[in-house]
């Protein structure tokens, strides 16, 4: 990370400088830890310069001219995400940088730092890869700017875009780069992106509605995202070309996931499992995960707002439990291991192998979901290997509990016919309370989520009860909620807030639906239009629905009453207001402020309070009083 460190381990000029939005933490839970220690095992030396300040170009020359070239990363998660709740407000802190400090990198990093590179060195490549490049590879609708932007590679300036988990393409590159190929002669390799003049140079692909078409018709966006979502398969996935004004975008197929020895091989690499050196204040999205273990990757649970399914893909690969059990006794090692790993799993922690065999054969089916709203009667479900992972792992000495932390697909455990996962998960890897996620209950909107139906999840709680019974243990589920989802109407919405007052349950906090770019469910929030179907969805978007659909998940909070009972009357729902069992809020009465308290009310408390703070000021001004003169008559007795 600086010319000194270089010099001292003999580098006379680094092959790759890679620039990262987060601060550099060498633990295999950050892509930039992975992707230079991939790079350093095939041989391949690697400076980083973590958070540049982006207003000054020498903080991109700062380790030199690289000899191959710079990887551009925003860091872990999309830097618009970093940056912004989902009711575009600037956030206060960054979990990835030094004392979680906000403001260490900018807005659209990937964007900047590309055509800061570019401006340092002009003829060294430029690749991008990481979350943000990934799902901005075509063009794509941007909620913070709400319009179609163009794809990530052109406005970069980059010439080779990874998408997807890196470590194959990486390594090809850089051994195409290392044999004298010139950047621009680079087209074949999987998982990346690249500019061609036009469509005579790709006329294997299969064409995409242009940028321009899919700026000014909503149909045509619809047409271009079904068609990239349909493709995301390495094995039958078609290379795809989407016309740009400046060029033609190109995507070849995915990579394949990697093989289980190839997950043990990248997981065994020398990580320190620690931020470098140069930091003096701690890293919070480190102290999340310093002990938890990524036991597999991929999901096929394909939820709408999710963009893991166009990101990682939908085959599952996995880790041996040997390479699991060797890092967790590694842990047991560190002077800062206090006995409990913090999680085992990955996107969706109890998926260990793919949905089918076919998978890995024909490729994932175009138009049919694995598990979801319905599930593939193709779907082989057998939670018996995580199982024996997790008996092994709270066996290894020095441990004293192993928790699953990262999602559980409990709908996946309700179609095991076997309740032994489920003892196991209930027994020893919980502490009071599982975090689950059905997302919502009124059906409709579950549909839109491509989530399972409410009585499924109804289903499961019964099970998980009857299960603690058994263990003679009192253990709680947390349910995930979400509002604002497009499909989820008002009337959804009182649903599940009378659901939510039934089960006694007050969510401290509210997620908003997030549109960001890659998913299924911010295709319908932009068009209004399901991209499944092709028939129309309603979809909450202005700042009213969405303030009211939240006011109705925290129905309990006096602030809320006003929307809620606006709410209420917009749904035909006036027997909600009132006093009754199933009433949601009080009527608002004549005189009443927001918060349906009368005004007299409030006065009579305020009085009343005066008149007791009065007293006692009174009382402490006497009691002062006689016990300084007490004071004043001994001093006099004693001379």
């Amino acid at each position: 990370m600086s010319a000194e460190e270089c010099k001292a381990l003999g580098f006379e000029g680094l092959d790759f400088v890679y620039i990262n939005g987060d601060a550099y933490i060498d633990h295999p839970s950050f892509g930039a830890a992975i992707i230079a220690r991939t790079l350093q095992a095939h041989g391949f030396s690697v400076g980083i310069i973590a958070q540049p300040d982006w207003r000054d170009v020498e903080a991109f020359r700062a380790l030199g001219k690289p000899r191959l070239a710079f990887l551009v990363s925003s860091g872990n998660i999309d830097s618009m995400v970093n940056h912004y709740t989902a009711a575009k407000r600037r956030r206060t802190d960054d979990s990835y940088t030094p004392g979680g400090k906000a403001g260490a990198r900018p807005d659209r990093a990937v964007i900047v730092y590309g055509n800061r590179c570019r401006e340092a060195y002009p003829h060294v490549p430029v690749l991008i890869g990481g979350i943000e490049a990934s799902l901005r590879r075509f063009a794509h609708y941007d909620y913070w700017d709400d319009r179609v932007r163009h794809s990530i590679l052109y406005d970069s300036g980059a010439d080779i875009l990874m998408y997807g988990m890196g470590e194959r393409s990486i390594v090809a590159l850089a051994e195409a780069l290392d044999a004298g190929v010139p950047v621009r002669e680079i087209r074949d390799v999987p998982g990346t992106c690249y500019r061609a003049a036009d469509l005579f140079e790709c006329p294997d692909a299969l064409v995409l509605p242009s940028y321009s078409e899919v700026a000014a018709d909503r149909q045509k966006y619809v047409e271009a995202f079904r068609i990239q979502y349909r493709e995301q398969d390495p094995i039958r996935g078609k290379k795809l070309a989407q016309p740009h004004e400046k060029g033609v975008l190109v995507q070849n197929p995915p990579q394949m996931p990697l093989s289980t020895e190839e997950m043990d091989a990248t997981y065994a690499l020398p990580y320190t499992r620690l931020p470098h050196p140069k930091y003096t204040e701690p890293i919070p999205a480190l102290q999340e995960v310093e002990f938890s273990i990524t036991s597999c990757r991929g999901c096929f649970g394909s939820c709408n707002f999710c963009a893991l399914t166009f990101h990682q893909g939908r085959i599952i690969s996995s880790r041996s439990h040997g390479s699991i059990l060797t890092e967790a006794k590694a842990m047991t090692e560190n002077p800062r291991f206090r006995g409990y790993i913090h999680d085992v799993g990955g996107p969706t922690a109890n998926f260990r192998k793919p949905a089918c065999e076919k998978q890995l054969k024909s490729g994932v089916c175009k138009d049919r979901s694995c598990i979801g709203y319905k599930k593939c009667n193709n779907l082989e479900v057998s939670h018996e290997d995580y199982t024996a992972l997790l008996k092994k792992l709270r066996g290894i000495e020095g441990v004293k509990k192993v928790f699953v932390r990262s999602g559980v697909r409990f709908d996946y455990v309700l179609y095991d016919k076997s309740d032994a996962f489920l003892r196991e998960l209930v027994g020893h890897h919980i502490s009071g309370q599982l975090k689950v996620a059905p997302e919502h209950i009124a059906d409709r909107t579950l549909y839109y989520m491509n989530k399972p139906p409410h009585e499924q999840y109804e289903r499961f709680l019964q099970k998980y009860e009857a299960m603690n019974k058994r263990l003679d243990l009192k253990q709680y589920v947390v349910p995930y909620l979400m509002s604002s989802h497009p499909g989820c109407t008002l009337s959804d919405a009182i649903e599940l807030a009378l659901y939510l007052k039934r089960i006694g349950h007050h969510p401290e906090q509210v997620q908003d639906f997030y549109p960001t770019p890659g998913t299924v469910s911010t295709c319908m929030y932009y068009t209004g239009i399901d991209p499944r179907t092709g028939e129309d969805v309603y979809v909450p978007r202005s700042e009213h629905d969405k303030a009211m659909q939240r006011a109705l998940m925290q129905w309990f909070l006096p602030k809320n009453r006003r929307l809620v009972r606006e709410a209420l009357l917009a749904a035909g729902r006036k027997d909600l207001i009132g006093f009754g069992k199933d009433a949601l809020v009080p009527p608002e009465r004549e005189g009443s402020d927001r918060q349906g308290e009368p005004k007299k009310k409030q006065t009579d408390k305020r009085n009343a309070a005066r008149e007791k703070s009065a007293k006692s000021k009174a009382d402490f001004t006497k009691k002062t009083a006689k016990h300084s003169k007490n004071a004043v008559d001994k001093r006099r007795r004693n001379g």
